[in-house]
């Protein structure tokens, strides 16, 4: 009778809780538990509203730092970089295309709205030489590190 009430997610192939990396186990029961509440409450107010966070990745070198950002769908005057307070700072927005009379939509899915991603960068840079190329809905920053924050050899007299 409980399985009845209860929709089976499981297959043989699922992890149990032993073979599950304790992160994923964590979030799957947040969705569980989320799932129950809107079961007994209905969805609550301002939750799941779809947020457009561009991905990113920031890679660092001894010269450099170099973030690329995915942003498709987007012209170069949709969004800003800057570099203030020691961080670099990305800003824009996705806007929602019009949907068409005469159209049944069936499933809408991308992600509309305001964003800015704000990258701490933990050594002093030289803000004259950075570089932004957009390319193919990627951003690609390169951002040179000062000549004082690069390594220095030392050479060992004998």
């Amino acid at each position: 009778m409980a399985r009845a009430l209860t929709p089976w997610r499981g297959g043989p192939r699922d992890l149990t809780l032993w073979d599950m990396p304790l992160g994923r186990w964590f979030e799957n029961f947040r969705r569980e538990m989320d799932e129950l509440f809107e079961q007994f409450f209905g969805p609550q107010p301002g939750r799941d509203l779809p947020v457009f966070a561009p991905r990113t990745n920031v890679a660092e070198t001894e010269k450099e730092y170099e973030i690329t950002v995915d942003l498709p769908g987007l012209k170069p005057e949709d969004f800003t970089v800057e570099l203030k307070e020691g961080c670099l700072w990305i800003s824009g927005q996705r806007k929602q295309e019009q949907q068409e009379e005469g159209k049944t939509y069936h499933r809408i899915e991308r992600v509309y709205g305001q964003f800015r991603r704000v990258i701490p960068l933990e050594v002093p840079t030289d803000p004259d030489k950075i570089q932004a190329e957009y390319k193919d809905g990627v951003l690609r920053i390169v951002v040179p590190k000062a000549e004082s924050a690069q390594p220095k050899k030392i050479p060992v007299k004998t």
